[in-house]
């Protein structure tokens, strides 16, 4: 039966709040974003690969968790699967004795990162494709394969891309899950504990709402999740830094304005952003990217930056904040207590009796960038019976950092979707 309230869980992994994607394979080496499954696997070979390389950029952008790309459509698998010859062991990297799944899951381990992975349905290589019963034994073998060799996995990335019109055998898929991996999300498909936000560009609306009765992926979603009677499933944002998923070397990153205004539609949305991170030939993130990445997190870290905690008291209509003392500041930041649920259906704050911010959903966390404004008491006023805040505090930051813009061609969404189709050329 489906639950209006967060697993213990599905709250751990909210938390985390941005992880990084790393798509990585033969497109990589082919200039391609798709592949139709008869690349050579020989073609597969990053000198340079160095598995803490990816790591240390995901960590300087801050992020918690990392989800790689073990399989994408092409059918090209990063591990050394016994279900098929078209995986690293068919390459010259490391003399075909290689395991990159692994090499990337220790390296998340010594940093003490997040490891999850992502494994297509979709499999272009695959011989048994055609035949449903047999693909779905082929598959469960893989997803068994990676979800007792690598660890502890805290996500679980089952993407539709391709898969139109096909059923997978959810129920056995969920139950491997479940069976060596029960507190890995499942991001959207099948029994998903984790859904997708609607759009490649992360991107979240207002509002972001956790408990949704359906998912942009229904067609591939079994009716076991609770469809059709609401469910728990916080969104997640999904980005590449570039235009493109896998490495190109005509490509280039987005801006460091680009990729703030993301973040302020994504985590202080209170969605979870995945910035994906493509590394090139060498298997190493590009020294531009790594240089992006790191202004970026420079300047968020700025912007939000003499963090202020406040006393929250709660009344009949929301709650009064309480500061040590009268500050100027330029970013409020609210967190919902969300254990028995999401509640907060709109609110305001307001300094002195003057709003200076407002929206619908608070969630796991509301970032607001205000005009510079001083108080030592702020009032958020909210709607929803049962709401209550768990936290909230306030930043000094820049007062001269302006609002950053989206460029021409983004628009923000103006509410979370819940329908629709899969995004053009499926997710990622």
């Amino acid at each position: 039966m489906a639950s209006m309230v967060p697993t213990a869980a599905q709250l751990r992994w909210q938390e985390l709040g941005l992880g990084v994607f790393v798509h990585f394979g033969v497109n990589t080496f082919s200039g391609l974003e798709w592949s139709d499954g008869t690349l050579p696997g020989a073609s597969f070979d990053p000198s340079g690969f160095d598995a803490d390389n990816w790591v240390a950029a995901a960590q300087a952008a801050g992020a918690r968790y990392l989800v790689l790309t073990a399989k994408h459509h092409d059918g090209f698998c990063l591990w050394p699967t016994e279900t098929t010859g078209y995986s690293v062991a068919a390459s010259p990297w490391r003399d075909g004795r290689g395991d990159m799944v692994l090499e990337v899951s220790r390296a998340c381990a010594r940093a003490g990162m997040g490891f999850g992975l992502y494994l297509s349905p979709w499999d272009r290589n695959a011989a048994c494709y055609g035949d449903p019963e047999e693909y779905d034994d082929f598959y469960l073998r893989q997803l068994t394969e990676l979800c007792t060799g690598y660890g502890p996995l805290m996500e679980l990335w089952f993407d539709g891309a391709g898969s139109d019109g096909r059923s997978y055998d959810w129920d056995r898929i969920a139950a491997v899950v479940r069976q060596h991996q029960p507190e890995a999300m499942i991001f959207n498909m099948g029994h998903p504990t984790i859904r997708w936000v609607g759009n490649e560009d992360g991107l979240a609306g207002d509002p972001v709402q956790y408990v949704v009765a359906h998912t942009d992926n229904d067609q591939y979603t079994d009716a076991a999740t609770g469809l059709g009677s609401p469910a728990y499933l916080p969104p997640e944002c999904d980005v590449s830094i570039r235009r493109g998923w896998f490495w190109n070397a005509g490509d280039e990153a987005k801006s460091v304005e680009h990729l703030l205004a993301i973040f302020y539609r994504s985590v202080g949305m209170g969605a979870n952003l995945l910035l994906n991170l493509a590394p090139d030939r060498r298997g190493l993130i590009p020294e531009a990217d790594r240089r992006t990445v790191d202004a970026w997190r420079a300047e968020l870290d700025r912007r939000l930056s003499g963090r202020v905690e406040a006393v929250v008291e709660h009344d009949g209509g929301g709650a009064t904040l309480t500061l040590p003392e009268r500050v100027e500041f330029t970013h409020v930041e609210l967190v919902e207590e969300l254990a028995g649920g999401q509640h907060i259906t709109r609110h305001a704050v307001s300094v002195d009796g003057r709003e200076v911010a407002a929206g619908r959903t608070v969630g796991i966390r509301r970032i607001h960038q205000v005009e510079p404004t001083s108080g030592g008491r702020l009032r958020v006023d909210f709607s929803g019976a049962g709401a209550r805040l768990a936290s909230a505090c306030v930043y000094v930051g820049d007062p001269a950092a302006a609002v950053p813009r989206l460029p021409e061609g983004y628009t923000a969404p103006t509410a979370t979707p819940e329908g629709g189709a899969e995004p053009e050329g499926g997710i990622g």
